[in-house]
């Protein structure tokens, strides 16, 4: 099984920042509520299951899988 690299909180924003995204409106692109997004990247929100897990999954802070 292949190892995914997991990005960092910070290097996660600083990626939004260089693009020049919103955390809100990656958020909405990916069918999630920006402050989950925020919590997750803030640490606020432990990102263990829901929402959150999703959100810290698709950002690539967490490795898991999304199932809907």
């Amino acid at each position: 099984m292949v190892q995914k690299q997991l990005n960092t909180r910070d290097a996660v924003l600083d990626d939004f920042a260089r693009k020049g995204i919103s955390i809100a409106k990656w958020a909405k692109d990916h069918g999630l509520h920006p402050a989950v997004v925020h919590g997750v990247l803030k640490g606020k929100r432990p990102a263990r299951i829901g929402k959150s897990h999703k959100a810290a999954v698709l950002l690539g802070i967490k490795d898991g899988e999304v199932t809907e």
